[in-house]
């Protein structure tokens, strides 16, 4: 790669990049979605950088670049339309509201909602990812909390610190740690080593916090929720796509995509044996004006269960916002830039430090353009460091309530009562967790940051 860092080519491409990266940031004022500012800037960028190599007749290593970016923005947005998928599918069969249900008559107190709650924060986050977790467990503290603002947010701090803390020692967990296991600089199994660190990281902050719950039962309500035909089923298919994914990842080296997508393909087959009952069963039941609709047991309401509406209600604005983040900063990368923040970095600060900024950065700046950098430099670390960093970047986002993809969607679900003034409020003893995870890291698996 060529360096313009120096040049107007390149400052320009960084001011558009700051720009649209700005617009992200206040998305939530101007209502504007993250992904139309960042891709916009992702053609700007890669048209400037196509410009500066032209001018050193070099153009045809701009579409060599390009493409390399495009083949890993495609494994991951492939990845995450199965995974998405399959979630969306669990939540139409009414798995998580069941959970939901189910959580809430046992009739806890509301310190042992706060830990259950945490706990299956974290344990469920690597499987079905970290904001789908927040916001289940979200719905269950609401539902036991109801009228008592003080419980709620601080039980929506701990979710979101569990959640968090959980996608961290899973590939499945967080997009960070997806990316890297992708990357191939940490195998699947090494990411256990980060199981401890993880969970010191949620306990430290959970313990302190929870001198505040009061043991008091609530006295909540909840409607009864029937999981739908096939539910159970799905949740099988989901795991059996995860443990086969892995083996072929492992065993033959097949990128974890083509895992993920046969998994979606055995989904969308056993979509029609539960269309095909549906079907069978269908009731019309007679509106007040005369008209006939389907039966409220189906959703959506006007005709029986359908994989591609599953497909639809995919984060699709997520995807794209990765698309656009992704070539900004490969345009970045191709520019000179991360050459030169790689030697600020990990050459004068050193791995650990580097590492560590990372994860207190990821509070501030999504976490995904953060790691795709880091990436993108490549720099040479022990897999000690490279756990170190996946780390941080998975749980440095829960010192701001900002920071995750899972406080941001408590702060809408729980408008008013988790806010980022209440997260702030307790950012000293996550910060505090923060600290000791990555203490019990360098102490636990010190073997591991030997060259």
């Amino acid at each position: 790669m060529m360096n313009f860092a120096d040049h107007w080519i390149g400052y320009t491409a960084l001011v558009v990049f700051l720009f649209a990266y700005l617009l992200v940031i206040v998305e939530e004022s101007l209502h504007l979605r993250k992904s139309k500012p960042v891709m916009v800037a992702a053609g700007v960028i890669w048209m400037l950088t196509a410009t500066a190599y032209a001018s050193q007749h070099q153009s045809h290593l701009v579409a060599e670049i390009l493409r390399h970016n495009l083949l890993e923005y495609a494994e991951l947005m492939l990845f995450l339309l199965s995974a998405m998928t399959f979630i969306n599918t669990m939540a139409e069969r009414n798995i998580f509201s069941g959970l939901r249900t189910g959580l809430v008559s046992l009739g806890l107190s509301l310190r042992a909602v706060f830990w259950l709650t945490g706990m299956l924060a974290f344990f469920i986050s690597p499987v079905a990812d970290n904001l789908t977790t927040a916001l289940v467990m979200g719905a269950v503290v609401m539902a036991m909390g109801a009228g008592n603002s003080r419980f709620i947010s601080v039980a929506c701090i701990n979710v979101v610190v569990a959640a968090n803390a959980g996608g961290a020692f899973s590939p499945f967990g967080d997009i960070t740690t997806l990316m890297v296991w992708q990357k191939g600089v940490v195998h699947f199994g090494d990411f256990l080593s980060l199981f401890i660190p993880s969970l010191i990281n949620w306990l430290v902050p959970a313990a302190l916090m929870s001198l505040t719950i009061p043991y008091e039962k609530p006295s909540s309500r909840t409607e009864s929720v029937r999981v739908k035909h096939g539910g159970y089923v799905v949740v099988m298919l989901f795991l059996i796509t995860i443990a086969g994914t892995v083996f072929l990842h492992h065993v033959l080296e097949i990128p974890p995509f083509l895992g993920m997508m046969t998994g979606l393909g055995i989904l969308k087959s056993y979509g029609y044996f539960i269309r095909r009952k549906e079907l069978n069963e269908w009731t019309e039941v007679p509106a007040f004006d005369g008209s006939v609709s389907m039966g409220v047991e189906f959703k959506p309401a006007v005709k029986p269960f359908d994989v591609f509406i599953s497909m639809k209600r995919v984060e699709w604005d997520t995807l794209m916002f990765f698309y656009g983040i992704m070539l900004c900063v490969g345009g970045l990368g191709a520019l000179g830039y991360l050459a030169a923040l790689s030697d600020v970095l990990y050459k004068d600060l050193g791995a650990t430090t580097a590492n560590i900024l990372v994860g207190i950065l990821s509070a501030v700046v999504d976490n995904i353009p953060v790691m795709f950098a880091v990436l993108s430099m490549n720099p040479d670390m022990s897999l000690g460091q490279w756990l170190l960093v996946t780390l941080t970047a998975g749980v440095g986002g829960s010192l701001l309530s900002v920071g995750s993809a899972a406080g941001v969607a408590l702060m809408g679900q729980a408008r008013g009562i988790y806010t980022f003034s209440a997260h702030l409020k307790w950012i000293w003893a996550i910060a505090l967790g923060y600290a000791a995870s990555i203490a019990v890291h360098l102490g636990m698996n010190a073997a591991l940051f030997s060259p």
